[in-house]
């Protein structure tokens, strides 16, 4: 079920880790792309790759992965699918599904794939400005965070608090 504490408590130190805001920010959002790839059961350990591989914060990144979950993973897929047929060229159509058998659903993978990439590219970008505009936001409520920030958005780059 939804955890109404446990997201609070996952934005909170988010918005609270001692980073550049863009970099958090990035991580989400990748992490928020890594959610809308139809490869289930992966995000979690596709976030953490793409967090070593790319130097991201964990964190951020998999929190990203969580915004598409049981509840939004139907309708998501079906609207992938739908936009990805149409981006294909193909006559939107309902699909019925038999089995994940691969065979069945190779047929299927390329409007899945390219629906929610696109999506989950469009959802990235505005999580993106938002966690920023977000984190900016709640630091500059704090005094010694609010200069940290100015300082790292003036050179770009993480500083360290003394």
């Amino acid at each position: 079920m939804f955890d109404k504490k446990k997201w609070e408590k996952r934005i909170k130190a988010i918005l609270t880790l001692d980073s550049h805001p863009g970099h958090i920010s990035v991580a989400l959002a990748v992490g928020v792309f890594i959610s809308f790839t139809p490869f289930f059961g992966l995000h979690l350990v596709m976030a953490i790759v793409a967090a070593f591989l790319f130097r991201l914060n964990k964190v951020a990144c998999i929190t990203g992965t969580w915004l598409n979950n049981p509840f939004t993973v139907v309708p998501v897929t079906a609207l992938s699918y739908k936009l990805g047929r149409i981006l294909l060229g193909l006559p939107p159509c309902k699909i019925t599904i038999k089995g994940l058998d691969w065979n069945f659903m190779k047929a299927h993978a390329a409007s899945l794939i390219l629906g929610s990439s696109v999506i989950g590219l469009i959802l990235a970008i505005i999580s993106y400005f938002v966690c920023y505009y977000l984190i900016v936001s709640s630091r500059r409520k704090d005094a010694t965070f609010k200069e940290l920030t100015e300082e790292m958005e003036a050179v770009g780059d993480d500083l360290e608090i003394n």
